[in-house]
């Protein structure tokens, strides 16, 4: 179930997109009160507009144009949305989206051949491990698309390992639908009750929300704990709400690919320039073929890499890395550049460790702090020292490091209404 589009060439692929995007610029500025208005504000003649080149004439949009004029993106009347949902707010205050029945349907494909992308097909089992209410749409979307696949789904929903584990060993699934670290919760439940992993019948897990490949797709300390007792392929994707569309891995595992006829991407810099291949860039994107809130040029904050070589299942596309980081949450630390995916791999190194959260704050002067909370069954000082020194090793700086009482820290990460782990809290101003 490879959409044809995946496999033209560049060109190809190029020219179909600037056809799509001439339809998707007529549609905003006839239904978009937000675009209507920058459109007459920065002067801009939607004939300027031919090539993807020439989408560096267009303003960016931002997060924080959205929470400031949120309804003002909505282009069609309120009778014919069909669904609210809500962004998670890691990084600022939750908006709104509206979706009409043409966006559930798109929504529903694009889920449909990310699965397929990832080798699951219409005689698999998935189980649902992520929350489907809440104004969630990642779980929403992942329903719709297993339905569109021809598929079945189990819905369990998020946490409680021994539910999981009755539901695996009822419906016998083939794939799971998972925050990669509960995988371990899974694991050590499965030790515990003498349950054999490698004879459960699943195949592999879809992963949402978390890392676990390296830069150049290896797998990470998280990756490698998971299979390290669990003989199951992980596949990575990642979405999110803004965008209504997914970059899933395919079986080569080498990034997580486009789909030309949902949406254009782009890695920008600071000054909103792409940046040169094989560096470092904001995603960017243009939605294609949204009804109710589409977006131009909208800057995400997650930074990337895109790898634009032919991929070995045939897909042409191109493929984005694994995510730096979120350019809000760049710490500039003792004069080295940080991410937390990065602190948060070395974390996962020390199987001892029962869960930690990051903290970053300015000082007096204004400068970027990091105060790394973390609890285990035995603190000591020698686990501490080794924390330390494999921070030393990895990224040539040590935050500060203390222990602290788990369920202390579990309240930080699980604060009221979210819907995910929270491992890093920003209180920069």
């Amino acid at each position: 179930m490879i959409p044809e589009i995946e496999t033209k060439s560049a060109i190809e692929i190029k020219i179909f997109q600037e056809a799509k995007l001439k339809i998707a610029l007529e549609y905003l500025s006839e239904n978009s009160p937000f675009y209507k208005r920058q459109f007459e504000n920065y002067a801009i003649a939607l004939s300027d507009i031919q090539t993807l080149e020439d989408l560096s004439k267009i303003p960016v949009t931002t997060k924080d144009d959205i929470q400031q004029f949120n309804d003002n993106f909505i282009c069609v009347p309120k009778s014919k949305i069909i669904d609210y949902v809500t962004t998670s707010g890691t990084l600022g205050d939750p908006v709104t989206f509206a979706l009409t029945d043409p966006d559930l349907e798109r929504l529903a494909y694009n889920e449909a051949i990310s699965f397929a992308c990832a080798g699951v097909s219409s005689e698999d089992t998935l189980q649902l491990m992520t929350t489907i209410d809440r104004r969630f749409m990642a779980g929403l979307a992942y329903f719709l698309g297993v339905r569109k696949l021809g598929a079945s789904i189990i819905r369990v929903g998020a946490g409680v390992p021994e539910l999981q584990w009755d539901s695996i060993i009822k419906f016998k699934p083939t794939y799971l639908i998972v925050v990669p670290s509960f995988l371990l919760k899974l694991i050590e439940y499965a030790k515990q009750h003498n349950i054999d992993l490698n004879a459960s019948g699943i195949k592999g897990a879809i992963c949402i929300g978390e890392a676990f490949r390296n830069d150049d797709f290896s797998l990470n300390t998280l990756g490698k704990k998971i299979t390290a007792h669990w003989n199951i392929e992980l596949f990575s994707t990642y979405a999110s709400t803004e965008m209504s569309t997914a970059f899933t891995e395919c079986k080569a595992q080498q990034g997580g690919h486009l789909h030309p006829e949902l949406i254009i991407a782009e890695l920008l810099d600071d000054q909103n320039q792409p940046v040169k291949e094989g560096e470092i860039g904001e995603l960017t994107i243009t939605t294609l073929g949204i009804e109710a809130m589409p977006l131009l040029r909208f800057k995400t904050g997650d930074m990337m890499k895109a790898h634009k070589k032919p991929c070995t299942c045939g897909r042409t596309t191109l493929r984005l890395g694994p995510i730096a980081g979120r350019k809000k949450q760049m710490i500039k630390y003792k004069g080295t550049t940080l991410y937390p995916p990065a602190m948060e791999n070395i974390l996962n190194n020390f199987s001892t460790l029962e869960c930690f959260v990051i903290e970053i704050t300015h000082n007096a002067i204004g400068t970027d702090e990091i105060l790394i909370k973390i609890a285990a069954q035995e603190p000591s000082e020698l686990l501490l020292g080794q924390i330390k020194d494999h921070f030393r090793a990895k990224l040539r700086v040590t935050p500060k490091i203390e222990w602290c009482d788990k369920y202390l820290i579990d309240a930080l990460r699980f604060p009221k209404l979210s819907r995910k782990p929270i491992l890093v809290i920003d209180k920069r101003k």
